[in-house]
């Protein structure tokens, strides 16, 4: 069976990190996604999703992340059950996050968006999350890449040309 969901979306609140009875670091979060078509004369739509993360990626997710951070989720799709204190039955979903990334811009100390850069969290690999635990240790955000030079004013012979034999390298 497969059981993915890849998300891309701005935080609509503040992650709040919250321990469990047993000691394990938590947090639930919303994101705002927006839609890919506009339909004409009306404004952009959002889906807003249900967001968990355990452990070392829930305390990385309150650590680098407030309201408004654009930020990158992999994870598992889960339902559940609860009961609301008036007796009523109710099915929560929401994205079990195993990979917790930076996406493509920064705030900087003022609260601005400045500058690009990657990172980010794997939360679990293969072999602990069939055993249902949660590990791995935090990626540390990266310098800037430098830019690759522009080609736009290049001459043709800043280029080799490809023998035209059929024997391909692959």
């Amino acid at each position: 069976m497969l059981n993915r969901v890849v998300l891309m979306g701005r935080l609509v609140a503040d992650p709040e990190l919250k321990t469990t009875n047993t000691g394990i670091s938590v947090t639930s979060f919303r994101i705002a996604v927006d839609r890919s078509y506009v339909k004409a004369g009306e404004q952009r739509q959002a889906d807003f999703f249900d967001i968990v993360a355990w452990r070392s990626s829930a305390e990385f997710v309150c650590r680098n992340f407030s309201k408004g951070s654009l930020i990158a989720i992999d994870g598992q799709l889960q339902s559940r059950q609860y009961q609301t204190k008036d007796g009523q039955n109710r099915t929560a979903i929401e994205v079990v996050a195993d990979n917790v990334s930076f996406t493509g811009e920064r705030r900087d100390t003022s609260g601005t968006y400045g500058n690009s850069y990657g990172g980010g969290y794997n939360q679990a690999s293969p072999n602990t999350r069939a055993a249902n635990t949660y590990g791995g240790s935090q990626a540390a955000p990266e310098a800037p890449a430098q830019q690759p030079p522009a080609y736009s004013a290049g001459a043709p012979d800043d280029f080799q040309a490809m023998p035209l034999d059929d024997d391909l390298p692959f």
